[in-house]
């Protein structure tokens, strides 16, 4: 198990997470199986300094509901990178993964931080 630090600096949201995604799985490994966890570990330093392109900081809209009647909520993409930009990128990798079992386990191992871990 190795431990990869990606610098977030002006790199492109969604191009980022496919490499965080793919170091995770392990996909570039010789010994790489889908059904297994063999990815390695990320920490990715300096989230708020994250770029995206476009009109996606006030069109791009992350919803989610409590279950009951009326009760949809949204949240931008540029209110969310001022609240908490750690959860941007850990959205997008999220929504990366293999939608199975192992989702869960391979995220647990990406680390963020907002600016240089000490």
């Amino acid at each position: 198990m190795e431990k990869h630090t990606i610098d977030a600096t002006d790199k492109i949201l969604g191009r980022l997470a496919v490499e965080i995604a793919n170091l995770l799985r392990g996909k570039g490994k010789p010994d790489f199986v889908p059904y297994m966890n063999k990815g390695d570990d990320v920490v990715v330093i300096n989230t708020d300094k994250i770029a995206v392109t476009g009109q996606k900081l006030k069109n791009k809209i992350y919803y989610h509901h409590s279950g009951y009647p009326g009760g949809i909520k949204g949240i931008s993409l540029g209110d969310l990178l001022e609240k908490d930009s750690r959860e941007v990128i850990r959205k997008a990798v999220y929504g990366m993964l293999p939608k199975n079992k192992l989702r869960d386990q391979v995220i647990k191992k990406l680390k963020l931080y907002k600016e240089k871990e000490n």
